[in-house]
């Protein structure tokens, strides 16, 4: 009896020693089953997948030419709806600014020699926006307007600087890149617009008069 007592005793300590190495090990980096499954992996691929795909260049293609055109259209329901001197000039200059950059997305999809082909359509999220601003009360037009390119260009901004960064073709990247800053100046000034019409001000209708 006494010697199972001291086997058992024995076992015990060993488990203990054991235990003792894994939590030494624990503190080198490792986490328990519980611990990761309650931290976010490190990797955005694992808990967003949105990001990670748009490094891919088909993904990139498809977003970047989608932004493109919705910009395009936009800025003709502008032209058409606003009363804004400001609106009318920025949605002009969006125009010119998409068109070009359509263009030079499809020279660089040639220079990839990638068998890769930009949509004709807007995506439905894209279109929404696009049917939002076509119904948009005649008052509340010049607002929207400001608001929805602000968050276009940020999205397209976003999209850029990560496929400059982390792309996998090398003549997309390098449009990206050269892209970016581009909208970059957009964003500023469709900021500027916004402001305007937040504060009540219009503070880009002012500029424009004088």
């Amino acid at each position: 009896m006494t010697r199972h007592i001291l086997i058992v005793g024995a076992a015990v300590a060993a488990l203990s020693l054991a235990a003792c190495g894994q939590k030494a090990d624990e503190t080198k980096g490792a986490a328990t089953p519980a611990e990761q499954a309650a931290t976010p992996d490190a990797n955005p691929a694992a808990t967003v997948p949105t990001p990670s795909d748009e490094t891919k260049a088909d993904v990139f293609v498809a977003k970047a030419a989608a932004s493109d055109m919705f910009e395009i259209e936009a800025a003709k329901v502008a032209a058409k709806r606003s009363t804004n001197a400001s609106v009318k000039k920025f949605a002009a200059s969006m125009e010119k600014a998409h068109m070009a950059t359509t263009e030079e997305l499809k020279a660089a999809i040639a220079a990839s020699g990638a068998a890769l082909t930009p949509p004709t359509a807007l995506p439905e999220d894209l279109q929404g926006k696009l049917d939002d601003l076509n119904k948009a009360d005649a008052k509340d037009f010049d607002k929207k307007y400001a608001d929805s390119q602000v968050d276009a260009h940020q999205a397209a901004l976003n999209l850029l600087q990560r496929y400059a960064q982390d792309g996998d073709t090398g003549a997309l990247k390098a449009f990206a890149a050269a892209t970016a800053p581009k909208v970059q100046e957009h964003l500023n000034m469709a900021e500027g617009l916004k402001k305007g019409f937040d504060t009540g001000e219009d503070v880009a209708k002012a500029k424009e008069g004088h």
